[in-house]
């Protein structure tokens, strides 16, 4: 009997964490299937869908070119944060000098500093380089917010390797570049797949950066996109094609989640137990 309750107990919390984590989603859904004063009226199934909220939001703008932006910043983003991370965290982890401590905590510490802290010195940086409505130079700018923390991740994996497979990989003659490419890296899967999701996110919904740097649409990434969004007057706002284009730019972060969530967990849960 102790069992059927603790059973129910659990199932019914689930089931509470699972409708507070979706509701916010479904209700966008909702919402975005709605247009006129029917946004105002308590609906959980639209009588009348407007699927053309759809249809519009890349007809009036170019939002699909706003999603590719987006698409090659995150990925550029990301691609370049893990190349970093795994080559910084091998020296971080793996190698003895003075100062490693203090290093680390300083990477850390720069990721503890809000966005518009060091927006101005980065806009004067990103204009010098030329880089001003660029997506580069989104890229570069967003690596202050992916690096530190991929970066200390990575270390904390790095740290957690056997010493004696680098031992046997050195005696069979690799090098630092194979032992960290060939032998190292097939292992860190789990924590690349991990840190890559969190800095795709975190690059997917940058918006500070992403409005100061650019000013044509056509630069413009989804966030600054959808935050630009006008309706038929000044003050009037089309919230229906807003979360319409919030329901599509958040698909794609879910699909990543769900193609690569065993992975996710792998990440999360290594070296969690030690047997």
């Amino acid at each position: 009997m102790r069992n059927v309750k603790q059973k129910v107990l659990i199932y019914s919390l689930s089931l509470v964490i699972i409708i507070v984590c979706v509701f916010p989603f479904y209700w966008a859904v909702v919402s975005s299937l709605k247009s006129g004063t029917d946004l105002f009226k308590v609906e959980f199934i639209p009588g009348n869908p407007a699927w053309r909220n759809y249809l519009e939001i890349f007809k009036e703008q170019p939002f699909g070119r706003n999603i590719f932006n987006s698409v090659v910043v995150a990925v550029g983003t990301v691609s370049l944060a893990l190349f970093l991370a795994v080559t910084a965290s091998y020296a971080l982890g793996r190698v003895a000098f003075r100062g490693r401590t203090a290093l680390l905590v300083t990477i850390l510490a720069v990721s503890m500093f809000p966005q518009v802290a060091v927006l101005s010195g980065m806009f004067e940086l990103i204009r010098a380089m030329g880089l001003y409505n660029n997506l580069l130079g989104l890229i570069l700018s967003y690596m202050i917010i992916t690096l530190p923390f991929t970066v200390w991740i990575m270390t904390t994996f790095m740290k957690q390797l056997p010493k004696e497979i680098e031992e046997a990989a050195i005696i069979d003659g690799a090098n630092t570049w194979e032992i960290c490419t060939k032998i190292f890296l097939p292992l860190l899967w789990p924590a690349l797949v991990t840190t890559g999701l969190l800095a795709f996110i975190a690059a997917w919904n940058e918006f500070l950066f992403a409005l100061t740097f650019t000013i044509e649409e056509k630069a413009r990434t989804v966030p600054v996109a959808i935050a630009l969004m006008t309706g038929a007057s000044e003050y009037e706002l089309p919230w229906g094609k807003i979360m319409a284009a919030s329901v599509v730019v958040t698909l794609p972060l879910i699909t990543l989640v769900l193609i690569f969530q065993r992975r996710i967990v792998s990440g999360l849960t290594a070296g969690a137990v030690k047997g």
